[in-house]
């Protein structure tokens, strides 16, 4: 693969296992040396195994626990990195999860573990990216762009999920904290967009493709025919981060075999 990250740091959250490790993969095979974020202790040996599937595919990284719900911990990563290797090019916004119940039975705990995981905690991770960017500006020598995010959204920004409110509603609340904030700081060569997976075969959705008769009713909602793989959302954070998109600005970047693309209608509705 091109090195098209040389010399860049990137920081991938929630990257221990699923798309951020696909993401993390793929950033270090352009080069990049990669922060492979995990959340708790419970999660250090996954992210070490991506670490070492990194190393042995000749790439660079560390392994950083910090819980990107918690303010404190998320300053003090982007401090240390910044300390470790001089600044912090790329942040990939990764770090996600579900809790899900119907609406009259969701807890206020399930609601707000949701968002302050995969809304405030890309809030936090946001913030601490563009307080750097603005302290270096642009380096020629590494990007176009003083620095790159890229907000880990979903289809479910635009496709409204029964069921699963919560995750919904904080994706939604990426899509737009993402435009607001790239509007913001593309005067300063701010880079800022999303990308929004449709169905990618990693854990968090074992139960829609495991078997036989889950993987034919998923792919009736996806017209390419077949599920997504980690490594699809790894070259598209690798395009969006490089600058082969350096004119790409607050987009919504859906990589989804065509699952926004309304597929009940393929046979006239």
């Amino acid at each position: 693969m091109e090195k098209k990250l040389q010399n860049q740091v990137a920081i991938i959250t929630g990257a221990s296992s699923g798309i951020g490790a696909g993401v993390a993969k793929s950033l270090a095979a352009s080069g990049a040396t990669v922060v492979i974020n995990h959340p708790v202790a419970a999660t250090k040996a996954p992210a070490d195994e991506v670490l070492n599937e990194v190393i042995a595919a000749g790439g660079q990284g560390i392994t950083y626990q910090c819980d990107v719900s918690k303010e404190s911990e998320v300053v003090t990563m982007f401090a240390d990195v910044v300390k470790q290797f001089g600044t912090v090019d790329i942040l990939v916004n990764n770090a996600g999860l579900q809790r899900d119940a119907p609406f009259d039975q969701m807890t206020l705990e399930q609601w707000n573990f949701v968002i302050g995981v995969n809304l405030t905690g890309q809030f936090l991770c946001a913030r601490e990216a563009i307080k750097e960017y603005l302290r270096r500006g642009v380096d020629l020598t590494r990007s176009k762009a003083a620095g790159k995010i890229i907000h880990m959204s979903s289809v479910h920004e635009v496709i409204p999920w029964a069921g699963h409110a919560n995750y919904a509603a904080s994706k939604g609340g990426i899509m737009l904290m993402m435009k607001s904030i790239a509007q913001e700081y593309a005067h300063k060569k701010i880079r800022i967009n999303s990308i929004c997976p449709g169905a990618i075969q990693t854990p968090i959705n074992r139960q829609a493709w495991d078997t036989p008769e889950a993987m034919d009713a998923l792919l009736t909602l996806i017209p390419y025919k077949r599920i997504g793989q980690p490594e699809d959302i790894g070259n598209a954070a690798v395009w969006l981060a490089s600058d082969d998109s350096d004119y790409v600005n607050g987009i919504s970047l859906f990589v989804d075999g065509g699952m926004t693309l309304y597929p009940g209608f393929t046979t006239n509705g």
